[in-house]
């Protein structure tokens, strides 16, 4: 029997990367319209494969609207092969629902056109998520191909020789953590083994003897795969008259061009019943350590701070209130939230989203996120005054001025309210502006409390007011600019239910009220405690704390840890011979700024001294492309001061602490992390990844080179043994560590560098990231192994504000305090709620944080209860309330 040959033309499609999208985009124009021609005019050319992504689509149409009719007529004869996805993303730094929304918008937008190609496409991502397998097949896919992750690259994606190669074969069974296979297909030769074949007799033979001996030391069937095209590849025009002449020079084999659907059908025929099996991440970790690309999580860290907050508005808040109106208004923004999630995806390319791109990609990146941010705060505000306009609030005192609380998130809540409350206001009707703004400034303002609806009084503390200029743009008339006096109200709400609101108002008094205790236990030295926490500040700026619960200090926590860096935007490279500069060597300037009942607040100054650069060295290495891993510069003897200011918050009741840091960054080539000693013997830890907690080794495989290991998280990472753990949880933060010293947890706040890297010289100075950032994280202990479960949701709550707004005393149809679905489960990650795509369901979407199974219980009242899967399709299997071990599960209410 011959062997088959499937050659399949594509071009991977970077939109962006090595050059602005818009020159990228015109070259795709010219690679659209050759392949529409090559379709039209050379019947034996059997298909082009478009990437896997149908974004492809709008983006030619874009400049070439009239060709429409042509790409539907190639598509409906199977000669375009188009989706499933919207994107290919970059899977590990953008959320679960971000990859799930890639493929219900991938999905409509295939089905636009027709039916989009059976195969979960990777190709190019830095690394793959350990839940593919559970998503792929929940959403209909059977096979996933990837790049990356099992078999050694280096350099320019090449192929590395290595022992601890983990598959025999490119064809392989892929398991995730929750035990679902699906069959993974390995470019084990790179998306690329079939690119730009010879249509001339002696380069044809030594092409073929060499390519097809490559694809045969790894294949498992007969049937051999040839990807013909790269990146930005244009189509080969003559390929069909190069595969009639392979076939005259090896008659022993049989070249066809083809597409995916052929390929996978034969392979799956003749598949050996014993092909080797992979299991959950795909990471490189047996490899040198060098081309995991896991650096790209600190690349541009600002890109990740801009995806965090946007994600959080779409998935956390506008959703979640959209759902909740809809029980009111029977409408769902679905066309404006599909405009803003097309711009958020669009900026989750893996060359994108991981900063790793020219400097004008970047700059064009912030543009998508402030829109996609603009129109899920519009959507917010108004599904905000659609509910609040039905919350009773005729239950307090006519002298009050009402507000509502929304937690949106999926768990119960505490944390610090911050709102503002309008007590007065003078249209501009009234009078001349400047005129009234004295106006309202001189008139007298009353003494205030904030009461709940029960009439209890909650501690707060409320601002002295304010008069700014505001507008209104009522939707039957114009424009109507005003006048007003605020106040700002900080008060701790805790305890909130998830997806619940509570009511509460501002109301006049005659006397200020006066606080209670402070959790300051001493100013020389600061001492803060709660009735969970005891922290010591201490000179150098770090923090000694007590876990009351299970006796536990932890020492020298919060140092800052400065370093060179001489990669470039995918790989951390420290000078050799160099050592990191610590905080914690130095004098802190420490004071209390806030002292209060519920909140206490202290800031950290620290000078660190450090290097303005890499000495000039570096500048030449990069120009020359010399392999970053053999660069010779050292840093600058030219020291700089670099100012990092910190504030610590303690909370009433909390065993959480925050923290957030700003610091001016205007030194080149260089990383800072902040740095938590665990001081807890553990082989692994735990940090929060796609639809997973995924368990990692602390400790490196024998081949591995890189002196440091970078990982991947979202949300968090934890440490712990079997009675006591640490949890240190980020806001936009997604490269963690963790160091065999004291097993700590390196959390990386930013790395600066000058150049793209990769396949040569690209200079990036916006890499730098000069300017002023501020980062946000946290820190939470527990005891019991079993307690770890809480601080990891009370990690991602943290991501997720309270939602608010002000409101009048009405009556109305919703009560002033309630729960739109309740929640409960100890392990039950919950990441979406929203309508399906057609209103026929509320869609509740989590997963089981544990490998163990788990109890959940997701209810709504009066509405029919059905599972899911995530294409928000209807399943036949009945819907328990029983999660199995790393289960995803996607539950719709009937609408």
């Amino acid at each position: 029997m011959k062997k088959k040959v499937y050659i399949v033309s594509h071009s991977h499609w970077d939109r962006e990367w090595y050059m602005p999208y818009e020159q990228h985009h015109m070259r795709l124009v010219e690679l659209m319209d050759d392949v529409l021609e090559l379709i039209e005019t050379d019947p034996a050319f059997n298909s082009f494969h478009l990437d896997g992504q149908t974004i492809i689509l709008d983006d030619y149409l874009q400049v070439r609207p009239e060709r429409k009719e042509d790409v539907q007529r190639a598509i409906t004869a199977g000669k375009l092969k188009i989706g499933p996805f919207y994107i290919l993303q970059d899977d590990f730094l953008i959320s679960s629902e971000s990859n799930v929304r890639n493929m219900l918008i991938g999905k409509k937008e295939s089905e636009k056109w027709g039916a989009p190609v059976n195969l979960g496409y990777f190709p190019d991502t830095f690394g793959n998520m350990g839940q593919t397998p559970q998503m792929m097949k929940q959403a209909g896919l059977e096979t996933a191909a990837f790049g990356r992750g099992v078999k050694p690259v280096g350099f320019n994606n090449e192929v590395l020789d290595d022992e601890n190669y983990t598959s025999q074969y490119s064809e392989m069974w892929w398991q995730g953590p929750d035990g679902t296979n699906i069959l993974g297909l390995l470019f084990a030769n790179w998306y690329s083994n079939g690119n730009e074949i010879p249509a001339t007799k002696e380069e044809a033979v030594t092409f073929w003897t060499q390519k097809l001996a490559e694809a045969e030391k790894f294949a498992s069937t007969n049937h051999l795969l040839m990807m013909n095209g790269v990146d930005h590849q244009p189509v080969q025009k003559d390929v069909t008259k190069a595969i009639a002449l392979a076939n005259e020079l090896f008659p022993e084999y049989e070249f066809v061009h083809s597409n995916f659907d052929e390929y996978l059908q034969a392979v799956r025929q003749d598949l050996p019943e014993h092909v080797g099996t992979v299991h959950g991440e795909l990471t490189s970790q047996e490899t040198d350590g060098w081309f995991t690309l896991a650096n790209t999580a600190s690349a541009r860290v600002y890109l990740k701070q801009w995806n965090t907050k946007v994600e959080r508005q779409l998935e956390n808040v506008t959703e979640p209130l959209a759902a909740m109106a809809y029980d009111l208004t029977g409408s769902y923004p679905h066309d404006q939230l599909d405009y803003a999630w097309k711009l958020l995806l669009q900026n989750h390319p893996h060359d994108s989203i991981c900063g790793c791109s020219a400097d004008e990609v970047h700059r064009e990146m912030i543009t998508r996120f402030e829109k996609a941010d603009e129109v899920g705060n519009y959507l917010a505000n108004e599904l905000l005054e659609q509910l609040v306009s039905e919350v009773q609030t005729d239950g307090f005192p006519e002298n009050s001025y009402p507000f509502v609380v929304f937690n949106t998130s999926g768990y119960v809540k505490s944390d610090i309210v911050n709102v503002r409350i309008e007590l007065e206001r003078k249209p501009f009707k009234e009078g001349v502006p400047h005129e009234l703004w004295q106006e309202l400034n001189e008139s007298e303002t009353p003494n205030f409390e904030v009461i709940d609806g029960q009439g209890k009084k909650i501690p707060a503390s409320i601002s002295a007011p304010e008069v700014c200029f505001g507008y209104d743009l009522p939707k039957d008339r114009f424009r109507v600019p005003y006048m007003a006096k605020y106040v700002e109200v900080k008060m701790l709400l805790s305890d909130l239910p998830a997806f619940s609101w509570e009511t509460f108002a501002l109301q006049e008094i005659q006397e200020q009220p006066q606080l209670a205790a402070s959790m300051v236990k001493s100013e020389t030295p600061v001492v803060l405690e709660n009735d969970l926490l005891e922290v010591k500040f201490n000179e150098n700026g770090t923090i000694n704390v007590q876990d009351r619960a299970t006796g536990k200090t932890y020492h020298e926590l919060l140092t800052f840890e400065d370093t060179g860096d001489i990669g470039n935007e995918y790989i951390f490279k420290q000078p050799e011979g160099t050592t990191p500069i610590l905080s914690n060597e130095l004098s802190a300037e420490i004071a209390v700024v806030k002292d209060e009942s519920f909140i206490a607040q202290v800031k950290i100054v620290q000078q660190m001294m450090i290097p303005e650069a890499a000495e000039e060295l570096l500048l030449q290495e990069q120009r020359a492309v010399v392999d970053f891993r053999y660069r010779k510069a050292k840093r600058s003897t030219k020291l700089k001061s670099l100012m990092i200011t910190t504030l610590v918050t303690m909370t009433k009741d909390s065993s959480r602490l925050a923290f957030e840091t700003t610091i001016d960054n205007q030194m080149d080539d260089h990383r800072l992390r902040v740095l938590f000693p665990t001081e807890i013997e553990a082989e692994t830890h735990e940090a929060d990844s796609i639809y997973e907690v995924v368990t990692r080794p602390n400790q490196v495989s024998k081949s591995w080179e890189n002196p440091t290991n970078p990982q991947h998280q979202h949300a968090f990472v934890n440490i712990h043994d079997e009675m006591r753990g640490m949890t240190v949880s980020n806001y936009g933060l997604n490269e963690y560590e963790v160091l065999t010293e004291k097993n700590t947890i390196a959390l990386t706040l930013v790395r600066a560098v000058g150049e793209m890297g990769d396949w040569g010289y690209f200079p990036t100075p916006e890499a730098q990231c000069h300017g002023e950032f501020a980062f946000q994280y946290g820190l939470d202990f527990h005891g019991a192994a079993s307690d770890r479960y809480e601080t990891y949701q009370r990690a991602y709550s943290a991501q997720i504000p309270f939602s608010l707004k002000q409101t009048t005393r009405h009556s109305g149809q919703l009560n002033a305090e309630d729960q739109y679905v309740t929640v409960a489960g100890s392990t039950f990650a919950v990441t979406a709620v929203k309508n399906s795509e057609d209103d026929q369901y509320l869609v509740v979407r989590g997963f089981n944080m544990s490998d163990q199974a788990a109890e959940v219980q997701v209810k709504k009242q009066t509405n029919t209860v059905e599972k899911l899967n995530l294409l928000e399709e209807k399943q036949s299997e009945s819907l328990g309330e029983e999660l199995s071990p790393y289960e995803i599960r996607t539950i719709g209410f009937r609408r």
